[in-house]
């Protein structure tokens, strides 16, 4: 048994059978609904539903709250239909030649950005085309089948490389052995690409907003987008606790002496002896103070739920138009919840 989906802005349908999510019919039948994390934890795939049931048979994910559901929100990564439906969700227009692949990835380089986060350069087959948009994130797949999600900080590139940027959490067994024991030259299993945050082609001014490790796929798709010569104003806004937790540093001095790009760090907990001078306070607060009105603008955020939450809410408070809203949100957690998408992230 089947129901029909129908994307009432759209005009797209696409079947979905009797127990099987929204979102995975929706991707399956190259209907590409935007989603990040698939677990009803970030938001990306939320919607609304014009026509029509669905249920949860999980229970009620984390991402969405009672208000919203009696408000005929839903989340299509965990939602099943109970009837046809007619919804209304961001579509993102995918390339084709990105398909998710398992491959091995030999570990190039490791290196220390600050006390908490690595980075580390992952090598790919030479024989094996690994496509893939800046802002999208891979899996590690480990030897007992559990996953592991990192966003990619690099835009693609001729060396078959990928970058990312890896907080060591607290009590993850993954990143424990990360930082402590994985060498250069080790080979990792992975799966990938996922997601839909990258650059959508707009010529409307950029604003990138990164909380801690966000900054990964923000700094991917802004490298795309300068190796395009995008003629865009583009201003950074980067949000984190300390001083300490500022890195790489150099290469975004870099892009705004090069490119002519702004940046603004932020931070929320300054220590009195490190003579900081720049903004302080929470992220999306610093962005309100440059720019109180954001209808000509388009934002991409990637950071925490709290961080993305206050984001949307107040820029869209200031006149963003959600359909230029673009956003990752990355959910922390120890090994105990293995559901997680990006739990040792």
């Amino acid at each position: 048994m089947s129901f029909l989906i129908t994307l009432a802005d759209e005009g797209v349908q696409f079947h979905c059978e009797k127990n099987q999510t929204v979102l995975d019919a929706a991707l399956q039948q190259g209907v590409t609904i935007s989603y990040g994390c698939k677990n009803g934890l970030c938001g990306s795939c939320k919607g609304n539903i014009t026509c029509g049931k669905v249920s949860y048979p999980e229970g009620q994910p984390e991402g969405i709250n009672s208000e919203e559901i009696s408000n005929n929100e839903a989340l299509f990564c965990k939602a099943v239909p109970l009837s046809d439906l007619s919804i209304k969700v961001k579509i993102v227009q995918q390339d084709q030649n990105i398909e998710v692949k398992k491959l091995p990835a030999k570990v190039k380089e490791i290196k220390h950005l600050s006390e908490d986060v690595i980075q580390m350069i992952l090598q790919l087959p030479a024989i094996e085309p690994f496509y893939f948009k800046a802002g999208q994130w891979i899996y590690f797949v480990l030897k007992d089948g559990r996953k592991r999600a990192f966003s990619i900080a690099n835009g693609p590139s001729e060396k078959n490389e990928l970058e990312l940027q890896i907080r060591h959490a607290f009590g993850g067994v993954f990143t424990d052995f990360v930082f402590n024991n994985l060498k250069q030259g080790a080979l990792l299993q992975i799966e990938g690409p996922h997601g839909t945050f990258f650059y959508q082609p707009d010529d409307s001014p950029i604003l990138l907003v990164a909380g801690g490790t966000g900054f990964a796929p923000i700094k991917g798709i802004l490298e795309e987008m300068l190796d395009k010569d995008s003629n865009q104003s583009i201003h950074l806004f980067w949000g984190l606790r300390t001083k300490k937790d500022l890195y790489l540093q150099d290469l975004i001095k870099k892009w705004v002496e090069e490119h002519g790009i702004s940046y603004t760090p932020v931070l929320s907990e300054p220590e009195d002896d490190n003579a900081w001078e720049g903004k302080t306070g929470y992220v999306h607060q610093a962005v309100l103070e440059e720019y109180p009105l954001l209808s000509e603008y388009a934002v991409y955020m990637a950071g925490p739920p709290q961080m993305i939450d206050s984001c949307q809410d107040s820029f869209i408070q200031a006149g963003l138009d959600k359909n230029r809203l673009y956003f990752d949100s990355f959910d922390y957690s120890t090994d105990a919840i293995d559901a997680m998408k990006k739990q040792d992230k």
